[in-house]
């Protein structure tokens, strides 16, 4: 199983970024993929959701700024980000709770090594 982030960077307040999350070695359709976001000596931090049909959970912190998106044929999540400020500066992880059965009790939790995104000027 794999996760692996691509796309964080330093960008000004204002800038955009889009994150992606190629994931292999589990059936993709069957995750909930979120992104999560980590200062260092802080909480790892809710960013978004999506379900496998599509539906989608935000944070209040990133509503109406950052859009969660997937790609069940090419195994791929996706995080774009918009109108970033200084606080939105974290590492951001990818994170995929599948069920090898498609749902039911037997899950599993399944993380990327992250990737630091900045937003200064």
């Amino acid at each position: 199983v794999k996760l692996v982030e691509s796309g964080g960077g330093l960008v000004q307040p204002g800038g955009s970024l889009r994150l992606s999350c190629a994931a292999s070695g589990f059936t993709f359709s069957n995750a909930v993929m979120t992104w999560y976001r980590q200062n260092l000596d802080e909480e790892r931090d809710l960013v978004a959701s999506i379900g496998s049909e599509g539906s989608s959970h935000y944070a209040d912190s990133v509503k109406g700024r950052f859009t969660v998106s997937r790609d069940n044929t090419g195994n791929m999540a996706y995080l774009q980000m918009k109108s970033l400020k200084p606080e939105d500066t974290a590492v951001y992880y990818c994170s995929a709770r599948y069920w090898p059965s498609g749902g039911g009790s037997e899950y599993y939790d399944y993380w990327g090594q992250g990737t630091q995104v900045t937003v200064s000027s």
